[in-house]
């Protein structure tokens, strides 16, 4: 029996050697193996933040455009190679059109329409500085409201959570529209992790504990396979489907331009979730926006 058994235990500590001394499978990254810097910067959409009762709400004005020249050079720090953003790839064409004009001092951003997007007010500028030749559209459709998840049970948790969430953040947006907090102080607020993680906790995992119920209506749901009894997760689904969407434009982007430090504009509510993605990407290095960033 031991001379059956000896070959034997030989042949396996054999099979375990050469495991061990395989390489690792091919994670698709950037040539010699290097990690892919990533930074998500996450962003309200400036033009949904305008009131035009109230000047200081305005990132036109001549005292925000001051402010977003001082939170562009702390970007500018990190000196990414591609910047990406919120955007639908098929409106790729007509980015790059734009940019171009832009970067030939041909655009004026601030008198187009749409102009205070982030795009115009963060991207464009960021990627002219930088002299890149694109900013690249990464975005997904399946864009929907949080209000859709509205009854089940303990349908009053995500209610709650909601509450809670606008009693957070609502005193810093309402001390911006005063004119008491510059847009610097408003940026470095929102990618705080405090407020990432208690919107990714609200969005991501507090509508799980919701069961047999329904959504309300909405055009960019597929309803036709939704589970009653897991209507919370349902919801969940819907979000995080679109979050991987948006991560495999931004890999396969980063694999066609070979960029190694690339930056994603985007809004809050993808950030944690992107950010825990790109933490189990082997090919990526996440940098936090918290690293360049000045509360004051």
């Amino acid at each position: 029996m031991r001379k059956v058994l000896l070959p034997c235990l030989a042949g396996f500590l054999g099979l375990v050697s050469c495991t061990a001394t395989r390489p690792p499978a091919s994670t698709g990254t950037s040539p010699a193996g290097s990690r892919t810097d990533i930074m998500l910067l996450a962003v309200p959409h400036l033009s949904q933040l305008y009131k035009k009762d109230n000047p200081s709400t305005d990132v036109l004005s001549p005292r925000r455009q001051t402010e977003l020249v001082a939170f562009r050079d702390q970007v500018l720090r990190y000196r990414p190679d591609a910047i990406m953003v919120e955007e639908l790839p098929s409106e790729q064409p007509r980015l790059d059109s734009l940019y171009a004009l832009y970067r030939q001092d041909k655009l004026d951003v601030n008198t187009m329409p749409g102009g205070r997007s982030e795009i115009y007010q963060l991207a464009f500028p960021l990627g002219k500085r930088l002299g890149l030749n694109r900013i690249y559209c990464v975005n997904s459709e399946g864009g929907t409201s949080q209000s859709i998840l509205h009854e089940g049970t303990n349908i009053k948790l995500y209610q709650d959570a909601t509450t809670e969430h606008r009693a957070y953040y609502a005193p810093v947006v309402q001390k911006w529209e005063t004119g008491a907090l510059s847009m610097s102080g408003l940026l470095a607020f929102l990618n705080g992790q405090p407020m990432l993680q208690q919107l990714h906790t609200l969005v991501y995992r507090t509508p799980a504990r919701v069961t047999d119920g329904t959504l309300k209506p909405d055009p960019m749901v597929d309803s036709t396979f939704i589970k009653p009894h897991y209507v919370g997760a349902e919801f969940i689904s819907v979000l995080y489907n679109r979050d991987l969407k948006i991560y495999s434009n931004i890999v396969t982007t980063q694999l066609a331009t070979r960029s190694s430090r690339v930056l994603t504009i985007i809004g809050g509510r993808h950030v944690g979730s992107l950010q825990g993605i790109f933490s189990t990407d082997p090919a990526y290095r996440l940098i936090p926006s918290t690293d360049y960033l000045k509360q004051k």
